[in-house]
C-alpha cells in the first residue's frame, strides 16, 4: 500500500495540486466513481473508454490517474512515453482479482477456436492474452461486429457477458468473475424503493446481476447512465451503480433527484467501491509532488496488451471489418 501522507497540516491541498499540475505539465484523469472532491479538481472525468481515449491523446508529460490500477496501466499501455502515477497502488479491482493470468491462459488454451473478448477490468497480462478489449460503453458496438459463427470467450465479468448474451442472443463462454460493488445491490430493497417512488425509472450498470438489470428502464455504462439522466422526462432517477456518479448528475441536473439503489441493509454504503475510495486528495498531492508511485510495464508485455486495446479503439469507432477477427487456433 502507498504510504499514508504525513506532515501535510496547513497545506492548501487544492492550491498545491493546481500548482504541481502546472509545474509538472500533468493532467488529472478521474473516474466517475472517485470521491466528489477528486472529481471536482480533475481535468477530465469519464468512464473507462473515455479516459482511455484521453490518455492516448493527452499532450501532458504526466498522467495522474485517479481510478484503479488497471485503468492507470491502460493509460501507460497507450501512452508509454508519459509518466503515469496512481495515488494509491493498492487501488485494485475485484474483477481483475477474479481472473489470474495463468488460469486465463489455460482457459484460452482449452478453447483454441474461441477469440477472447475481454472486459477492460483486468490486468495487463490478461489484456495481452486477449484479442479485443471492451468497456461497458463499447461492448455492444464491438460485439455487433463479430460474426455470429465466431466462438467467443468473455471475461472476467459474467454479469456483463450474460447481459450481452441475452441482448444479442449470443452464446459466449463466460468467465465467472463479478464486481463486488454491483453484486451488493438487493432486489428486495430495490422493489421497496420503487414502491416509494412510483414512476421513477431505474438506470443500471450491466455489471449488475440479472435480478437487478431486469428492473431497469435503462442499462448502460456510467457515461450512458449520466446521459440517460440528462434526457429522461421525469424528475427522479434510481441509480444502480457506484453512487459517486450521482455527484456529476447533481452538478449537471440540480433540479432532479437521484437516489442510489440500496444494498442488502437498505442503504448505499456497501455499494461504495472500496478500491476507488483508497485515492485521496492527500495521496494525489504526494503523488504529483514525488511523481510516485509510477506505473511501469515491461515493453514486450505492453506491446502485446496494446494490440487488444488498439482493436478496441478501432472497433468502438466501427472501423474494423468482420473478417479481421478469428480464433487463435
Amino acid at each position: 500500500m502507498t504510504a499514508q501522507p504525513t506532515n501535510l497540516a496547513g497545506i492548501d491541498l487544492r492550491a498545491e495540486i493546481d500548482r504541481l499540475r502546472k509545474e509538472k505539465n500533468a493532467v488529472i484523469l478521474a473516474h466517475y466513481y472517485q470521491k466528489p472532491e477528486i472529481q471536482d479538481l480533475a481535468d477530465y472525468i469519464g468512464d473507462s473508454l473515455e479516459l482511455s481515449r484521453k490518455a492516448a491523446a493527452s499532450e501532458a508529460d504526466v498522467i495522474a490517474f485517479c481510478g484503479v490500477k488497471f485503468m492507470a496501466e491502460t493509460a501507460k499501455i497507450l501512452a508509454p512515453e508519459k509518466i503515469v502515477i496512481l495515488p494509491e497502488l493498492d487501488a485494485g479491482c475485484s474483477l481483475e482479482d477474479a481472473c489470474p493470468p495463468d488460469k486465463f491462459r489455460a482457459f484460452r488454451e482449452a478453447h483454441p477456436d474461441h477469440i477472447a473478448l475481454t472486459y477492460i477490468n483486468c490486468s495487463t497480462e490478461v489484456k495481452a492474452l486477449s484479442d479485443v478489449i471492451v468497456t461497458s460503453s463499447s461492448a455492444e458496438t464491438i460485439l455487433a461486429q463479430i460474426p455470429r459463427e465466431q466462438k467467443i470467450i468473455f471475461g472476467p465479468d459474467r454479469h456483463l457477458g450474460g447481459y450481452l448474451n441475452r441482448k444479442f442472443d449470443r452464446d459466449m463462454l463466460l468467465w465467472p468473475g463479478v464486481c463486488i460493488v454491483h453484486e451488493a445491490f438487493s432486489e428486495t430493497e430495490l422493489i421497496k424503493l420503487k414502491a416509494q417512488h412510483p414512476g421513477a425509472p431505474v438506470a443500471a450498470h450491466p455489471e449488475c446481476p440479472p435480478h437487478i438489470v431486469d428492473h431497469a428502464d435503462y442499462v448502460g455504462s456510467t457515461s450512458g447512465i449520466l446521459n440517460y439522466a440528462k434526457t429522461m422526462t421525469g424528475d427522479t432517477l434510481i441509480v444502480a451503480t457506484e453512487p459517486h456518479i450521482i455527484h456529476q448528475m447533481e452538478l449537471a441536473l440540480p433540479a432532479k433527484t437521484f437516489i442510489g439503489a440500496p444494498g442488502a441493509d437498505g442503504n448505499c454504503n456497501c455499494n461504495i467501491c472500496p478500491y476507488m475510495a483508497l485515492n485521496t486528495l492527500e495521496k494525489l498531492y504526494v503523488a504529483l509532488r514525488d511523481l510516485s508511485p509510477q506505473i511501469r510495464i515491461e515493453e514486450g508485455l505492453r506491446l502485446q496488451a496494446k494490440k487488444s486495446l488498439d482493436k478496441m479503439m478501432e472497433m468502438a469507432s466501427g472501423t474494423v471489418g468482420k473478417g479481421d477477427l478469428g480464433g487463435r487456433g
